[in-house]
């Protein structure tokens, strides 16, 4: 098949797995990565589910996962982290999504390149999907209805915030936290699968995604991974670092180098780094973990980011899943040091993050996985018609709030103009 019926076949699956109460579709969107198998998977119907609800749920996802051995696909909510740490979390949530949710599909397909392959369910499912009409039209237009976005908090309390966690920097308590906002709308009717195609369009990335848990949606422009396994190695590849691009060429360019040799960016990236480094020492075999890469500068369509690559070799005592669990959240999501960036997130944040700054992905039948970080995400309850997306950026010592709140409308952008008609 050529790249255009790729395409074709891309948006008719995904409308095809929609029609499912539960599917998962992870998206490359073509770009090149040394560690991905597939240019897309796409899960459709369940054979099995778990909505863990215990106090011990990476314990029940290591009971399910042993049960079935096989491909699942799933949900992990930032709030785990009361799980994994001392904490807790009493602000509202306003969209309620599980806090951890896994799944076994009745239909699986992947594709890489040219080739689409059904992994489980019929091989006359391509045909099927293939055959599949779709209004076209209504794809290339999106939805025509204008959702109005409010912000949870404004611009001059952010600013305030900023300030009273930089004065916990300044005593010490902490060297850098990730503050978020969340931006919503109620009433909101969308149709998910348009939305998330229009997304696609705006902000195409290696890691993206459409989950579906019957009246919820999380439609996904995500650029990072939280964690892969490939063999015996884990890798993580934590984003630190933003740069508005520019249409001309020669001003790209200066851009992108600009925020290579940025050193209070590159301060912020390492610091994540050595969390991440520190991280993987509770899970890796002694003197493993290295940093492939660091501060690697990358191209998206809105912006540059600044990725730097981190590995290990799993302690083969250690439960792959366990590795999530000591690694969970990730650390460009969170701050340092982990525990107190976390409780001074709950403390200055105005809702609780949920589903935002979690991570969805799969594991496969020989216990690989790969999960991205949840962030330039849309997030939809049908059911209650509530939309919400949440942006947020690291805050240091030398960060200035004015700054870091257009970084924050910067990253918001390509959602906001997904959502205009």
């Amino acid at each position: 098949m050529n790249g255009r019926d790729i395409h074709s076949f891309k948006q008719k699956a995904l409308a095809w797995a929609a029609s499912f109460e539960v599917c998962c579709v992870l998206d490359s969107n073509g770009y090149t990565d040394p560690y991905g198998k597939f240019d897309l998977l796409l899960a459709a119907g369940t054979k099995a589910e778990l909505n863990a609800k215990s106090v011990n749920k990476f314990k029940e996802l290591k009971t399910f996962y042993e049960q079935h051995q096989n491909w699942m696909f799933g949900l992990l909510g930032y709030d785990l982290k009361n799980e994994t740490e001392q904490l807790h979390s009493s602000k509202p949530d306003y969209i309620n999504f599980p806090e951890l949710f896994f799944f076994v599909p009745q239909y699986l397909i992947a594709i890489k390149g040219d080739q689409i392959k059904v992994i489980i369910g019929d091989p006359g499912l391509i045909d099927l999907i293939e055959h599949t009409e779709l209004d076209m039209t209504a794809i290339l237009n999106g939805d025509k209805q204008n959702i109005p976005i409010q912000n949870r908090i404004s611009k001059e309390v952010y600013l305030k915030t900023v300030k009273a966690l930089q004065e916990h920097i300044a005593r010490g308590d902490i060297y850098e936290v990730n503050f978020c906002q969340e931006f919503f709308a109620e009433h909101a009717v969308i149709n998910p699968v348009l939305v998330y195609h229009k997304l696609s369009d705006v902000s195409p990335t290696p890691f993206a995604g459409f989950f579906k848990i019957r009246d919820q949606y999380i439609l996904s422009a995500s650029p990072e991974r939280f964690l892969c396994k490939r063999g015996n190695k884990l890798i993580s590849q934590p984003i630190k670092g933003t740069a508005k691009r520019s249409a001309n060429a020669k001003e790209d360019q200066q851009i992108k180098d600009a925020l290579r040799e940025n050193t209070k960016e590159q301060a912020e990236n390492v610091m994540i780094v050595d969390l991440v480094r520190n991280d993987l020492t509770k899970c890796a075999v002694k003197g493993s973990v290295k940093v492939d890469e660091l501060f690697g500068i990358y191209g998206f369509p809105q912006v540059f980011q600044m990725i730097s690559t981190i590995s290990c070799e799993l302690n083969p005592d250690i439960h792959f899943i366990d590795a999530i669990k000591h690694t969970f959240p990730m650390g460009s999501m969170t701050g340092a040091p982990k525990v107190k960036a976390m409780k001074l997130i709950e403390a200055h944040e105005f809702n609780k993050r949920g589903a935002y700054s979690g991570a969805f992905g799969y594991f496969s039948p020989e216990g690989e996985f790969d999960f991205n970080v949840i962030i330039r995400s849309i997030l939809y309850d049908a059911g209650k018609q509530y939309l919400s997306f949440q942006v947020g950026g690291a805050i240091t010592y030398v960060a200035d709030a004015e700054a870091e709140y257009e970084e924050c409308m910067l990253k918001a952008s390509a959602i906001i103009q997904t959502l205009k008609p």
